[in-house]
């Protein structure tokens, strides 16, 4: 699927204000995973990214971004962070902390609110990759290195392939 015209989100008109190059990519809403996603708009699986909320015992939630096929490994993100244990956000919980709804969480409309962001290594090698445009059906493709900039996400081995669990 090639970019195609949208409304303009909050994150498409955070981008343009920074003068950051991005495509914009739409898909039915119903569809939720990237796993599902990455095949509709014609990208490897690997190179589109979910935003899952995660909670440590005290503090502020953190945003974590995985390749679709990758699973969450909270011991290891726990490790890597310094924190005893974390937990997955329930959907509601997510959405209620965010004011996002699952399936369009994005670490890029969420910038300024207090939200540790962490970038699964495995985008150290590339140079685009996918993530949610802030709503269900909608992503943008931008440059890894833009969006570490624009989030001061750091780099973490948080993730592991889904056959290897």
């Amino acid at each position: 699927m090639s970019p195609t015209n949208h409304k303009k989100s909050n994150v498409i008109r955070l981008l343009e204000s920074r003068r950051i190059p991005y495509q914009v990519y739409t898909y039915a809403p119903d569809i939720r995973s990237a796993e599902e996603v990455a095949p509709v708009l014609g990208f490897p699986p690997h190179e589109v990214y979910k935003t899952l909320v995660v909670l440590p015992p005290r503090g502020r939630p953190l945003l974590v971004l995985i390749p679709g096929p990758s699973v969450l490994d909270l011991k290891g993100l726990a490790q890597a962070i310094g924190e005893k244990k974390l937990r997955m956000a329930t959907h509601r919980e997510a959405e209620d902390l965010t004011g996002l709804q699952v399936g369009g969480i994005s670490a890029l409309a969420l910038l300024d609110r207090g939200f540790q962001i962490y970038l699964e290594r495995s985008a150290e090698k590339l140079s685009t990759f996918v993530v949610s445009a802030g709503q269900r059906g909608m992503n943008v493709c931008l440059r890894v290195d833009d969006f570490l900039r624009l989030t001061k996400a750091r780099f973490v081995a948080a993730s592991v392939d889904r056959e290897n669990v």
